[in-house]
């Protein structure tokens, strides 16, 4: 194997580089999340991504919501890689992102991926005041953007596993573009 390969939990090996759809799997996606830290591992108690994106899910409408449990699936391959502007990330993660729409056939528009920003954007805020060393440091990408009322007290690693392949499903019951037939093995 030449490239920049990893192995997942499932036994898949994906070339983070040049990663294709097919090897894209929802089994890795939620073990991954569940078991990576947010924001680096900086905050006060253990948050996980996929607790993220399940917060994510129940803060947009129905038809966002495979895309908002989904929004940081890049993460489950590459880790979290910080970005000086807040937008677009390193090329290996805008890839993989593209490879995650491809393989669950996201058709977002330009209003769509708005309104996944600001989900994300308020969810970010409220993991800020919740979660984080407090500070009076103003964040750049956060300036005006108000957080949920809802205190955040963290999910275990096995819930948020839990709860993503809850959410998982509960998105594909709504009317959905793809018509990828998704492994029945699967535990999500």
């Amino acid at each position: 194997m030449r490239g920049a390969y990893i192995q997942t939990v499932s036994g898949r090996y994906l070339n983070v580089m040049d990663p294709r759809p097919e090897d894209i799997d929802i089994v890795d996606i939620a073990h991954h999340l569940a078991h990576l830290c947010r924001f680096g591992g900086a905050c006060r108690q253990f948050y996980s991504e996929a607790e993220h994106a399940v917060r994510m899910t129940e803060i947009l409408p129905g038809r966002l919501q495979l895309a908002g449990l989904l929004h940081g699936a890049a993460k489950a391959y590459a880790g979290e890689v910080v970005r000086a502007d807040g937008e677009g990330g390193a090329p290996e993660s805008r890839r993989l992102a593209a490879a995650v729409e491809a393989r669950f056939e996201l058709q977002l528009n330009g209003e769509d991926r708005a309104e996944l920003a600001l989900a994300d954007a308020r969810l970010q805020a409220t993991e800020r005041r919740d979660l984080m060393p407090p500070d009076r440091q103003p964040w750049p990408i956060l300036m005006g953007v108000q957080p949920l009322p809802e205190r955040i007290w963290p999910m275990t690693i096995s819930l948020a596993l839990a709860r993503f392949c809850e959410q998982y499903e509960q998105a594909l019951r709504w009317p959905q573009p793809s018509r990828i037939q998704f492994r029945q093995d699967a535990p999500c």
